[in-house]
């Protein structure tokens, strides 16, 4: 099966999931008075998956490896700041657990899908 869309990957589709799970505390949460720490979680978690999305729609795989990175290190500045708002009050402990559990899991995804693209004959629509 040929992937045709970023939307059919699995990594975007966690990545969106997690966005979500973050849109709804900070504006269901007081993070939603932090306008500092809610812009900034809302802004990584948000690359998390537009990263996925741009590096795809590059059409070659040097850059979307390189968006994939890109992808991977936006999540971990997520997870520092799910550390911050457990730290600083703004969710509960089971909150703060599975959203570790949720940037772990993705991270691990990611990086696994940047190992099998890199060994991988695909070189992206450019290169046809």
């Amino acid at each position: 099966m040929t992937i045709k869309r970023f939307e059919e990957l699995e990594i975007w589709q966690k990545a969106r999931e997690l966005c979500k799970k973050i849109r709804l505390i900070a504006d269901s949460t007081s993070l939603s008075k932090d306008f500092g720490l809610r812009n900034q979680i809302l802004d990584s978690s948000g690359s998390v998956m537009d990263n996925i999305a741009e590096g795809f729609e590059r059409d070659g795989k040097k850059e979307f490896l390189n968006f994939l990175y890109y992808s991977k290190g936006s999540l971990g500045e997520t997870r520092s700041q799910v550390h911050r708002i457990f730290d600083s009050g703004y969710i509960t402990e089971e909150k703060y657990a599975e959203l570790i559990e949720d940037c772990l899991n993705l991270s691990g995804q990611i990086k696994g899908f940047i190992n099998y693209l890199g060994g991988s004959e695909y070189q992206g629509l450019k290169k046809k």
